[in-house]
């Protein structure tokens, strides 16, 4: 007979012997010294595998903390950088006002009034052509985005609008060839127009005669003469002046304050010029009085 299907010792003698054991823990338990100690080992003996046991949830349940908590320090992060972008699009503004305060407290009572309004955007695309520096942002008509706004980063003029769609819009960067921004010189007040090379950390001053004062390291700010930009944001700083007698004027490059080539947020400055109400006309027929 195969000794595989025999059977072992019958069902009540293995009952008879678990009762026995279980008295017999229990009386050691109950009446002798040493029960703490046995405890303690059979504690000790069976608690791995509480741990092997639980193990599922513990690491389900620390994975699903991890990951909350990495979703909430991203949505930290997206909401500090938005934060931050927003306020150094007006801190770009505070070493300008302190200067002009006290020509501007002159002029107050005749100056247009800016109606300056923001917009946060990221770049959904970069295009890859060597000297056209656009970019794709994920704001369009539907935010209120119109063309020729001016883009701006943390660090300074970034560029404007050229076209927009519905959910998106275009950007020509002031680093494109085809691109010119009126400007002034910080320290001088001196003016002049700076225009792409088609490089991302080089743009080119034109047409400033070998008299100009001009120096590497000046700043150059937006002079609002063009229309476009408003007046009083950082462009770029004079970094490389070379004078030729035979030609008439200097040759000056700029490095842009905007790191053009790793942009990824950016805000769109919506500026809408409010000009003062002119005065009511007399009625037809009424004589106009006469001034003491």
């Amino acid at each position: 007979m195969n000794q595989s299907y025999s059977r072992g010792s019958s069902l009540p003698l293995r009952l008879f012997l678990a009762v026995v054991c279980s008295a017999g823990l229990m009386f050691l338990d109950r009446y002798t010294d040493s029960s703490t100690q046995l405890r303690s080992y059979l504690t000790t003996a069976v608690s791995p595998l509480f741990y092997v046991a639980s193990l599922p949830e513990t690491l389900f349940s620390g994975a699903s903390e991890q990951f909350m908590s990495q979703q909430a320090v991203l949505d930290e992060n997206a909401r500090l950088k938005e934060t931050l972008l927003q306020q150094s699009g007006q801190l770009q503004l505070l070493r300008y006002l302190q200067q002009e305060n006290e020509k501007l407290r002159a002029l107050l009572g005749s100056s247009a009034v800016i109606e300056d309004k923001r917009l946060v955007a990221e770049v959904l695309a970069v295009y890859s052509h060597p000297f056209s520096h656009q970019v794709v942002l994920n704001k369009g008509t539907k935010d209120g985005v119109t063309e020729h706004q001016a883009v701006i980063d943390d660090q300074g003029i970034v560029g404007q609008i050229v076209s927009v769609g519905p959910t998106s819009s275009r950007a020509l960067l002031i680093s494109d060839n085809t691109h010119a921004i009126a400007v002034r010189a910080e320290r001088t007040g001196v003016r002049a127009i700076v225009e792409g090379l088609g490089q991302w950390d080089a743009l080119r001053v034109m047409h400033l005669p070998h008299s100009t004062d001009i120096r590497e390291g000046d700043r150059l700010l937006t002079s609002g003469l063009d229309g476009r930009f408003p007046e009083g944001y950082p462009v770029a700083r004079v970094a490389k002046i070379s004078q030729d007698a035979s030609q008439p004027f200097m040759v000056v490059y700029a490095e842009p304050y905007a790191l053009l080539d790793r942009i990824r947020h950016v805000l769109l400055l919506s500026n809408t010029p409010r000009m003062p109400e002119p005065p009511e006309e007399p009625a037809a027929g009424a004589v106009p009085q006469e001034q003491p």
